[in-house]
């Protein structure tokens, strides 16, 4: 039985020690910090992740589950990167399992610690991938420019 996410003292030090670090311009592998404006307050908030890079494509990975940034990317649709001094605007599309498998397959593999939060190993078949999937969201990363974040912005409000 898999993990459950339970955010402890020692975890927000070391989330924040990650996040000053980043913001110093400190590379750590593929990550990044995430901001996504809040579902409900809309107030920006800012977590590290760990992208999935590949092929010039980039993923990223709800290795814990569907936290608060999972929930509102899903109604954002939209974010920003950053690494050091460097941000970009992204979108997001959520992938089904079938897609998102071998994307959690390599995810496992190259991140070991968030293992204990899965129900498989990193040599597990991608069926096995599949059925974890929908408890590990993966979103495909889209940069936005700056012609295709006014046309969104026109959109939502037209929506509303």
């Amino acid at each position: 039985m898999a993990k459950t996410l339970h955010i402890t003292f020692a975890d927000r030090v070391r989330n924040a020690l990650i996040t000053m670090l980043l913001r110093a311009g400190v590379k750590m592998g593929t990550t990044s910090l995430l901001t996504v404006r809040g579902r409900k307050s809309g107030q920006p908030y800012t977590v590290p992740v760990v992208l999935v890079e590949q092929n010039g494509q980039r993923w990223l990975v709800a290795p814990y589950g569907v936290v608060q940034w999972v929930r509102n990317i899903r109604v954002a649709g939209t974010a920003t990167l950053t690494r050091g001094r460097h941000s970009e605007v992204i979108s997001v599309t959520e992938l089904p399992a079938q897609q998102a498998a071998p994307v959690l397959k390599q995810y496992l593999s190259q991140v070991s610690a968030i293992q204990p939060y899965f129900d498989v190993t990193a040599d597990s078949p991608l069926e096995a991938f599949e059925r974890e999937a929908p408890r590990h969201p993966v979103f495909k990363i889209t940069s936005v420019r700056k012609e295709q974040r006014d046309e969104n912005v026109q959109q939502r409000i037209a929506a509303r």
